[in-house]
Parts: structure tokens; sequence; C-alpha cells
């Protein structure tokens, strides 16, 4: 864990003895909160032990996140979608069940609500933030290659380099997530769809991708792109060197992303995938000829859809 955060860690202890406290006093006294409510138990209170199980259990999570907030925010992050979700559930209730109906829950009720869920919001946005920001830290600049040089170090599925590919024939570069991503499979799609365009234009596309040789070959069969050459590059130096950095809040969760999502995954059927490789980086797409740099595409966000043919133009 990053020392320069010992309070990432003290707040995560205090979540994780919170919830096993709790989760405990229900399992083993789950008559008291009704009574200190005054409303009448529920007749299977075994179905409310098991809320208090679950809770002990988030405790459990609290404490792993806890020795090392950075690496376990996924941890943190599902604890703070519960304590979102359980008020929204908790208000909708109470605006549509009245007092006379089955399943009434008086506002006293709603002190469980502040203790287990309210105070704890700003202190985990908190934690996210900040390891979303560590997450996303780019490299220094003494860390990225020059761009000719990664091209001459990385290679296609026939051992030909990008850089001598590029002397060939002028080259779309089109640098991918990860094929777990929906926006990579619509980019896969697209590219079939003008692949006879491109090579109208003596324009030779070249993937990059994180994942290794296999994955990328499901993807290809499945958008008849097999006969594409393709990279593979998961430490992910290529991207850099073509100046391709980690994604802010903005670029990756932003809404228009969520709802360019949904289109992608949903109404287009790309679906969505495993995630195989690092999450937070962006995509680009680049004409590269004779091994420098000739038209440049980096995405202002992943949702981004460029023309992959405007691109290739060269009219230089």
């Amino acid at each position: 864990m990053n020392e320069a955060y010992p309070w990432m860690r003290k707040i995560l202890i205090a979540a994780a003895i919170y919830n096993l406290i709790w989760g405990t006093w229900v399992v083993l006294r789950p008559n008291d909160l009704f009574t200190l409510t005054g409303i009448s138990p529920p007749v299977y209170l075994g179905i409310w032990q098991c809320v208090g199980m679950i809770v002990g259990v988030y405790g459990v999570g609290y404490a792993i996140a806890a020795s090392n907030p950075i690496r376990h925010w996924p941890i943190t992050l599902v604890g703070l979608l519960g304590k979102i979700l359980g008020p929204i559930g908790f208000v909708s209730t109470v605006a549509t069940v009245g007092p006379a109906d089955p399943g009434y829950l008086p506002l006293s009720w709603g002190w469980t609500i502040v203790t287990n869920d309210l105070i704890w919001w700003a202190p985990l946005i908190a934690i996210l933030y900040v390891a979303f920001k560590e997450s996303t830290a780019s490299p220094e600049p003494d860390d990225v290659m020059r761009v000719s040089h990664a091209n001459e170090i990385f290679v296609n599925q026939h051992g030909q380099s990008i850089a001598d590919l590029s002397r060939q024939s002028p080259l779309l570069v089109l640098f991918l997530r990860h094929s777990g991503c929906t926006f990579c499979r619509e980019a896969l799609a697209d590219l079939r769809d003008k692949k006879d365009k491109l090579k109208q234009q003596g324009v030779l596309p070249v993937l990059v991708y994180q994942s290794d040789s296999e994955a990328v070959m499901k993807d290809l069969e499945h958008y008849g792109l097999t006969d594409c050459d393709h990279v593979s590059d998961p430490g992910c130096e290529l991207y850099r060197a073509y100046g391709l950095r980690r994604g802010t809040l903005g670029q990756l969760f932003g809404p228009d992303v969520w709802w360019r999502g949904f289109k992608a995954a949903i109404l287009s059927r790309h679906g969505v995938g495993k995630l195989d490789g690092d999450g937070f980086q962006m995509p680009g797409a680049f004409l590269v000829e004779n091994n420098r740099i000739v038209e440049a595409y980096r995405h202002q966000a992943v949702s981004d859809r460029p023309d992959v043919c405007q691109i290739a133009r060269r009219d230089y």
C-alpha cells in the first residue's frame, strides 16, 4: 500500500469492524432492530439473519481491501454500490408503501440507512477517487520508447515488424483496448465493412491488441478479419510509444460513453466480454508510412468512432 494514504486503510478497517459487529448482532439477535424501531419482526427471521450474514461478509471484504486499497479498489466499489442501492430501496419503499400496507417501514428505520450507508459514501468515494488516479497514472517520459524504435521491436503474427510492413505499404495501425470491450468489437465490425475500401486506398490494416494471439483470433474469426495482421502488446509499451495514455474518469465512464455503450452492446449486438487487459487503456488509430506517423487519431473517449478510411487518406 502507498504509505502516503494511511487514512484509506483506517477507513476500510473501520468499515470492516462496523460491518462485522452489525452483521453478528443481526445474526445472533435478529429481533432487536425491529423492537427498537417499533415494528413487528418478519415471519421468517432466517431471511433477516441472512442479511446480517451478507453485511458481515462485506466486513471481511473491507478488511481485505484495507491491506492494499489501491489494488483492491473493486471490493470498495462493490461495497459503495451496496451502500447506494440500499437507501434507494428504502426511499422507494417509504414512498410507495403506506402505514396500513404489509411491508411498511417507519421513518425510524432510516437510522439504519444513516449508519449502514450514508455516512460511508464520502470516505469510500474518496478512496475510489484516489485509487483511480493511482491506477491511471501514466509512466514518466523516460519510460516511453520512440515510435520508430517500438515499430522495429513489435512484430505481427508472421514475425514481421511494424517498421518493415510500413516500408512495404502504408499501414492503418488500429489500437484496440481489450477483446471484451464492446467499442473494440464495434471497431472490428467497422473495419470489416471498410476493409475493401482501405485496400483500394492501398492501406494495410494492422491491429494492436493487449491480448494473446488465441484471444485475438476468436475476435478476428467472428468479424471475418482472420487475414488481418495483428500485434500483441500485453505490456502496452507500443500504446505508450504512440502517445496513447490511460483514460480519465470522463473518458471511460462519461454519460456519452454509457449511451454509446448501450447502443453498441445491446442495439448493435456486439455484447461485452471478459476484461483481458488494462481496462483503463485508451485506443487510437494511426496512418504509418516508412516507419513514421503520417496521421494520428487519439480517442478523447473510449466511445469515439473515427472513420478509419478518413484517417487512411493519403492526400498529404
